[in-house]
Order: C-alpha cells, then structure tokens, then sequence
C-alpha cells in the first residue's frame, strides 16, 4: 500500500463503502464469472486526489476484480515471478 493511502484504506468510509460495493455486486468479478478479490479504482488514486470522495468513495469509480482481471488491469506485471497484488492493488513480492 502507497504511503500516502494508509489512512484512507483503513478509514470506516471506504471499509463500509467497500463492503457495500461487493455485496452490490454478489461478490463476483465484473469482467468475468469468478469471485471478485480486489475493489479496483478506475482512477488511480493520487496524493493529489485521496481526500475526494468523489473519486475515493464513488461508486462509478470502484470495480470489483478477481486477481486475475486485476492484474490483467495492471499489465500483467503481477505474474512475473515472485511479485502479485496485494487486497489494495498494490505490487508486492510474494511470500
């Protein structure tokens, strides 16, 4: 997770948010029929723009992604050997 985010992926607003979109959604990825792991934000979230709920919080602006369709997103980047995406999307090494 980017520094810059902790505080606003840890909030109860985007914990709550969270939840509520995945249950919107019956839990299941929007681009394909397994079960969604990540809320991917269409916007990449920002220093610039963490603090707009209109960008943070906006339902038109969230995704729920299995793993795959996420990394898929992301260029693939995460099947490269020894790295993924954590449940923030962020690029991790892998344990």
């Amino acid at each position: 997770m980017k520094p810059f985010a902790k505080k606003f992926y840890k909030s109860k607003a985007w914990l709550k948010c969270r939840e509520a979109y995945i249950a919107s959604v019956f839990g299941l990825c929007e681009r394909c029929p397994r079960p969604g792991h990540i809320v991917h934000h269409k916007i990449k979230l920002t220093p610039e723009n963490i603090n707009n709920p209109d960008v943070t919080l906006n339902w038109d602006n969230l995704e729920y992604l299995c793993l795959n369709c996420h990394n898929r997103e992301h260029g693939g980047a995460s099947t490269a050997e020894g790295l993924r995406f954590d449940e923030n999307g962020d690029l991790v090494v892998s344990d």
